[in-house]
């Protein structure tokens, strides 16, 4: 639905090959646009590394960090009547009516996944670099920086480690004493404090604004307190290890002659579950982010690396694939995305952005956690493109049709424990908007499990008003099934699921000319023109609806 880069560059999905062939992304420059950034996570928190030389830029990201608060399903009183009107509409096949009556039954629109903040580690240097070099190594999930200055070589290691929950990195020169930075923080919100712990330890922390929009075409909702609300409380902290030099906090790090310098990033939001308002029922976020960075800190590196490469692997090695080695390999992979885009052959360069597929959906999804959003777990922006949520007319199900086949059917837990909250909302939103059975989910969802047909009754109805995201999430359900054959799962989580999804299935078709239909019925964000040369978005029976049910 969405030809978007994004899509191509963060949830495509692949495998390892086997021989000699490296499993690196590899460049000879420094990324100037987040896109060419590389992508590191551990499921919860998400880094984009840059690799600049005077200038670092780490992208940072928590995956519970979202606006808004628990999701409102209870419309206006007299919003189900208009349900008939439309069908009436529809059977006359007056498309444009049916869809200005379609827009009344609209709710408010779901909310955003926005960034943590950034940090900048800012060099001080004398002379160029030279022999300059960066990589994603997918078989260890680490970023390398590599540069010479001044017969200086500097070295800079990052990986977000999922048993220590934190982002790491170690940064080396091969002249004792050539490291000298200043690192700093910043959010792109208002109202946050930087201060120093210690001499090597600063935090930042905020609160969102309640609500940060995500819709398309409608103005963005950046409201401060509203009603006696407030939004997610967020803190990240950082601190410096150093073998030599000096450190000190103003309350940004300034490091003066050092040799060998490790960095800890730990983070943590106020979300407490879906259901639970992040500014009062939230959990304390400062302890968290405390206790993940005193565990960390308190390990050695090589522990701290061992530790992530074993956890990390144990998805990542369970499948490999081969398909040849050639002389491609031999240039930066940007320089082979060129030439492959140009029509040359560089079989490699397939099964390795297969690879980068599986690798990086180990990086966004892991149990316990939220499911990958269209950003998977990366975003730079306080107004992503479609809110980075989850839109489940195909983008959020496509995240996760490869899950299982390509040895990663443990990563899907998330999204089920995402479809057991969405069954709760969304089963309010079938009664409330339709006063049917069962449990619906439209277009677009976010951490809230929000489920109501978006668009504040002015959202066009080819993608606001479609109904049917609770059988198509129903496929996954089944499929882990399929695949584990695990029954206690199928007994006391998909089928009860699944079941609800058929109650609702079977309020919302009607019958017509002796057949079961849907009415309304779109193809999500498709137009069609009928017999007459009228235009509609609004139509009975479509084909998605049907295959899907």
């Amino acid at each position: 639905m969405k030809n978007f880069f994004f899509l191509s560059f963060f949830l495509f999905t692949g495998f390892l090959f086997a021989g000699e062939n490296p499993l690196k992304l590899w460049y000879n420059k420094p990324a100037n646009r987040f896109e060419e950034a590389l992508p590191l996570g551990n499921g919860r928190l998400g880094v984009m590394v840059y690799g600049g030389v005077e200038r670092e830029v780490l992208n940072l990201n928590e995956e519970t960090l979202w606006g808004g608060g628990p999701t409102n399903a209870n419309p206006t009183p007299d919003t189900p009547d208009y349900l008939p009107a439309v069908r009436e509409e529809l059977f006359r096949g007056n498309w444009s009516e049916a869809s200005r009556i379609l827009r009344t039954i609209q709710g408010p629109n779901c909310q955003s996944f926005v960034p943590l903040g950034n940090l900048y580690l800012d060099q001080d240097i004398k002379g160029s670099p030279v022999n300059y070099y960066r990589e994603l190594d997918l078989e260890r999930a680490v970023s390398t920086t590599r540069y010479t200055i001044d017969s200086v070589e500097y070295i800079r290691e990052l990986f977000v480690s999922a048993p220590d929950q934190v982002i790491v990195m170690k940064i080396c020169a091969s002249r004792p004493g050539s490291i000298h930075l200043r690192i700093r923080s910043d959010t792109p919100f208002e109202g946050s404090t930087v201060k120093s712990v210690s001499s090597s330890e600063f935090l930042l922390s905020g609160q969102l604004p309640w609500q940060i929009n995500s819709a398309r075409n409608f103005p963005l909702e950046y409201i401060g307190v509203r009603g006696g609300k407030r939004g997610m409380r967020y803190q990240y902290r950082v601190k410096a290890l150093t073998v030599d030099g000096t450190l000190t906090t103003v309350p940004d790090l300034q490091i003066t002659g050092a040799t060998e310098v490790t960095l800890f990033v730990s983070a943590a939001t106020s979300f407490n579950g879906y259901d639970k308002r992040p500014d009062l029922q939230g959990k304390d976020e400062e302890p968290v982010a405390r206790e993940y960075l005193e565990n960390a800190v308190a390990k050695e590196y090589d522990e701290l690396l061992e530790n992530h490469r074993n956890d990390y692997q144990s998805y990542f090695n369970r499948l490999e694939l081969y398909l040849g080695e050639n002389e491609a390999e031999l240039f930066p992979t940007d320089v082979r995305l060129k030439n492959y885009a140009a029509g040359k052959e560089d079989p490699s360069l397939e099964a390795l952005y297969f690879q980068f597929g599986r690798y990086l959906l180990i990086s966004c999804s892991r149990p316990g956690g939220v499911p990958a959003n269209l950003h998977g777990i990366w975003n730079h922006r306080t107004r992503p493109s479609w809110g980075s949520n989850f839109t489940t007319n195909i983008n959020l199900q496509m995240n996760y049709w490869p899950a299982e086949p390509l040895a990663l059917g443990y990563l899907t837990e998330p999204l089920i424990s995402f479809i057991q909250q969405a069954a709760v909302t969304g089963k309010e939103v079938a009664s409330n908007f339709y006063k049917m059975k069962g449990w619906t989910l439209h277009h677009n969802s976010d951490i809230w499990a929000h489920a109501n047909p978006v668009g504040h009754q002015k959202g066009d109805p080819k993608w606001a008003n479609w109904s049917l995201g609770s059988p198509w999430l129903s496929q996954h359900l089944y499929e882990h099934y399929r695949f584990t054959m695990d029954k206690a799962y199928l007994l006391e989580t998909a089928y009860p699921l699944m079941k609800e999804v058929t109650e609702f299935c079977k309020e919302w078709m009607v019958e017509k000319d002796g057949y079961l239909i849907t009415a309304p019925s779109t193809s999500p964000e498709n137009v069609f023109i009928d017999e007459k040369g009228n235009k509609g978005v609004v139509t009975i029976a479509s084909t998605m609806d049907m295959q899907i049910i």
